[in-house]
């Protein structure tokens, strides 16, 4: 591999992240979030999992480094 895998990571980020933002926009606009407690729980799922998602592929990265004995 020619790169690492931390800048091939978050290369990828940089491109599926506005692409994650318009999906969350268009979720957002579309009316179906009608309530506060609608809208904030909409947002204590899709923040976080974004997240989860970005820093998994670090821990897959360490978890394979790991199990072929590099580290």
């Amino acid at each position: 591999m020619k790169y690492s895998f931390k800048k091939l990571w978050n290369t990828m980020f940089l491109f599926v992240g506005p692409g994650w933002y318009v999906l969350v926009w268009m979720v957002w606009s579309s009316g179906q979030l009608l309530t506060v407690e609608d809208k904030l729980i909409f947002l204590s799922i899709v923040i976080p999992g974004f997240l989860m998602i970005y820093f998994a592929g670090f821990w897959i990265e360490g978890w394979h480094k790991k199990k072929q004995g590099l580290v």
